[in-house]
């Protein structure tokens, strides 16, 4: 049997984690959940260790300082190759990303290399937030098409499965981005290294529990990457 696994980072999750790992092991028997916890003062990484008495597929990577998204997926990465995993994915702990949806994610990587839980594949499918916010998400994505190339709507999402393949043919050490400019970079370096990619409609539903921990230094970051893909790919000839 093929076995997933589903990291989660977190900062001031204890509330949000204790309801979605439970959720996303009931989805099937496959599937391990790995959480990085970046030394939340709020008690995260205990309540991850109260899930570990009762499952052994829960498991937990914890960090001295607050350190990123990107970074912690990294880690994430790292430990899923290191342990066998077949298929990785990204997924938010605040029940944005449905875990019912993990499922249709890994029946369409059975068929492709990187599924991707989208917002825009088919309409606009988000839920409870501002406009403004909204716009800027969606002209994100529209902007990164258009300077990329890439063939991807929602490429900021952070609802992913990953064969273990495209991992492996990653620097993992060379990606040093966060936030919406870590998953455009993923996306383009998986696109450009000949991986199929393909998204799926989801319904994403803004955060019940918590705090956003979108910021203007993570949308200045994601225009930067975007040209800073653009030129290397050019200078690379491809």
């Amino acid at each position: 049997m093929s076995l997933s696994l589903i990291i989660i980072p977190t900062y001031n999750e204890a509330e949000n984690i204790s309801r979605i790992v439970p959720e996303i092991l009931a989805q099937d028997p496959s599937f391990h959940v790995l959480v990085v916890d970046d030394s939340s003062p709020d008690g995260t990484s205990a309540a991850v260790r109260r899930l570990m008495e009762s499952d052994d597929r829960v498991h937990l990577l914890e960090r001295a300082a607050k350190q990123g998204l990107g970074t912690a997926y990294v880690a994430g990465f790292k430990y899923a190759l290191a342990n066998g995993y077949d298929f990785v994915f990204e997924m938010d702990a605040d029940f944005s990303h449905d875990p019912k949806d993990l499922r249709r994610l890994h029946q369409m990587a059975q068929q492709y290399d990187l599924v991707i839980g989208s917002r825009y594949v088919s309409g606009v499918n988000v839920v409870n937030w501002p406009m403004r916010r909204l716009i800027l998400s969606y002209s994100a994505n529209l902007y990164t098409r258009i300077v990329t190339g890439l063939p991807v709507k929602d490429a900021t999402a952070g609802f992913k499965c990953y064969r273990r393949a495209v991992l492996q043919s990653m620097n993992l050490d060379a990606i040093r981005s966060n936030g919406y400019s870590f998953q455009i970079e993923t996306n383009f370096i998986a696109w450009r290294n000949g991986f199929r990619l393909h998204e799926i409609p989801i319904i994403f539903v803004d955060r019940r529990v918590g705090v956003s921990k979108m910021s203007k230094h993570i949308v200045y970051e994601a225009a930067f990457m975007v040209w800073k893909l653009k030129v290397r790919s050019l200078f690379r000839g491809r």
